[in-house]
């Protein structure tokens, strides 16, 4: 029989959706997480995957048309032809009924006196997460917004938030459990007690918790032969699939990038195959190279949302690139003689303050340079504010956050946002809004190496510029005498359609002035 699906939270107050492409058609195979739908809602384009692997039997609405959350998108008949139709609509089908059944227990029962806190949603499309980290233990009091558990989701980790004063009385989850978005995650008793709880609560989470820890005794009983060094990795959804097959995935040897744990390892291990691979490693002089080998990953997270964007860009965007040297003799030495001196005040400061808060002074005289058109190029929209995006390189792929209101700071604001944004985004706790609203970018390549780049714009921003490496080369100084200098080239890309060579030109000689002459930089600050 078949099940519904019912369309997930896809964003904070997000309650309805247009769907702009099926990518599966009724009577098709469709494998777990892999997309079914393309929806755009006011924020942003979300592909929604499939829970269950199984074959589509109806799409319940068409190209176009607009649907609701928690209503079902398609029906699915699962492969393992469960029957259980109504469990599912119980569950799935039917949150309305769930919820108005929640609110009548709530109501009748006044024995209990904790309250189960609901884990919320903790992003666009994110249905579950994985428990990275307790931050409390059961029998611990805690404060309205305080940190009580460190989750993981395929695009970032996240720390959730006590809601009110009380004491943690159940932890429903373990570490490296894997938390459903919607569903209990721990047990509060509220500092000033409650008059309304939900009695059959506790039943509800006994069972499942039952089977818990018989698993963990199992694991404690039978350690695995092959012990791996720290924590396995791998995504909720191979998490899940090892769970169900009652498969520790601790002992399994990951084949993807890192020793990822891929589910192609979990099928292995269950049919034995991997045992074997096992047992041949332990004997090295058995061992044979192997060559001609592939591997397939699906793209995901951080990595396929930039792979879309700059797919986007390219595709229409008419870019060209400008590029030019820029003589940072002085700004480097005015940076060395400040470094030390606020660092005594806890301040990092690095040449890409100089370099954004100059930038935001040339915007001043070349407001095009901070504009973006529309789909349609048919309009132009000026920003007042200059929201600079500094490209950071992190585990799990390219983010871009964006200082905000730049031409409103000073250079030590500008420093301390830009310590806060890359730790945030190294840390992976970096939140959305940091990474909305950007209106031109930096691209520090230099850092790495390389001195000329070709960069992609960050859509819908009309402009985006490469920093290259310092290098120290000959040049002449104004008595004709050869001189080290501190050289670095800089590779602009513009959007065609309302930038031209000219003024980009202009723009990036304005600049340049600014940080070749670090004193005047200062004098136009306001």
């Amino acid at each position: 029989m078949s099940k519904d699906f019912i369309l997930p939270d896809i964003g904070e107050g997000i309650v309805e959706c247009e769907i702009v492409e099926w990518l599966v058609a009724e009577g098709d195979e469709v494998k777990e997480d892999q997309p079914v739908v393309e929806v755009m809602t006011d924020k942003a384009m979300v592909e929604i995957p499939a829970k269950d692997d199984g074959v589509v039997e109806k799409l319940y609405y068409q190209k176009g048309d607009i649907a609701k959350v928690h209503e079902p998108l398609f029906a699915i008949k699962p492969a393992d032809g469960s029957s259980d139709e109504s469990p599912a609509k119980e569950k799935d089908s039917a949150p309305a009924k769930k919820e108005e059944s929640k609110t009548e227990q709530k109501q009748t029962s006044a024995g209990g006196d904790t309250t189960d806190f609901i884990l919320p949603d903790i992003g666009e499309g994110i249905v579950e997460c994985e428990i990275v980290e307790w931050l409390v233990s059961e029998g611990d009091e805690v404060k309205e917004d305080q940190p009580v558990v460190e989750v993981m989701t395929d695009k970032a980790t996240v720390e959730i938030p006590a809601k009110d004063d009380g004491t943690v009385v159940k932890l429903y989850h373990k570490k490296g459990d894997i938390a459903e978005v919607h569903k209990p995650l721990f047990a509060l008793k509220p500092a000033g007690g409650v008059q309304e709880s939900d009695s059959n609560a506790p039943q509800s989470h006994v069972e499942p918790e039952s089977k818990t820890p018989s698993s963990d005794s199992k694991a404690e009983a039978e350690p695995p032969a092959k012990a791996r060094q720290g924590k396995a990795i791998a995504s909720p959804a191979v998490r899940r699939l090892a769970r169900e097959n009652d498969i520790n995935i601790a002992e399994v040897s990951g084949s993807g990038k890192k020793g990822r744990v891929l589910k192609q390892d979990i099928e292995a291990f269950k049919s034995g195959d991997q045992k074997a691979q096992t047992t041949t490693d332990s004997q090295p002089s058995q061992k044979t190279a192997t060559t001609g080998g592939t591997r397939t990953e699906a793209i995901r997270g951080v990595k396929a949302a930039m792979a879309k964007q700059m797919m986007s860009s390219v595709s229409t965007i008419p870019h060209f690139t400008y590029a030019d040297e820029f003589d940072v003799t002085e700004l480097i030495a005015l940076r060395e003689k400040l470094k030390e001196q606020y660092k005594e005040k806890g301040i990092r400061l690095t040449v890409m303050p100089f370099f954004i808060k100059a930038l935001s002074l040339a915007l001043k005289e070349f407001p095009v340079m901070n504009a973006q058109v529309n789909e349609d190029c048919t309009e132009i929209t000026y920003f007042d504010d200059h929201n600079i995006g500094m490209a950071v390189d992190t585990k799990i792929g390219l983010l871009v956050p964006n200082v905000k209101q730049v031409q409103n700071k000073s250079i030590i604001d500008v420093a301390n946002e830009v310590t806060r944004l890359t730790q945030a985004s190294r840390e992976g706790k970096l939140p959305q809004a940091d990474m909305k609203g950007g209106t031109i970018s930096i691209s520090n390549i230099g850092v790495i190496g390389g001195t000329v780049a070709t960069p992609i714009i960050n859509k819908p921003e009309a402009a985006i510029v490469a920093l290259g490496k310092v290098q120290e080369l000959p040049r002449f100084d104004a008595n004709g005498n050869v001189v080290a200098r501190k050289i670095m080239t800089v590779s602009w890309s513009g959007d065609h359609r309302i930038i031209d060579g000219g003024t980009i030109a202009r723009f990036n000689k304005l600049w340049q002035e600014y940080l070749e002459d670090p004193t005047s930089m200062l004098v136009n600050m306001v």
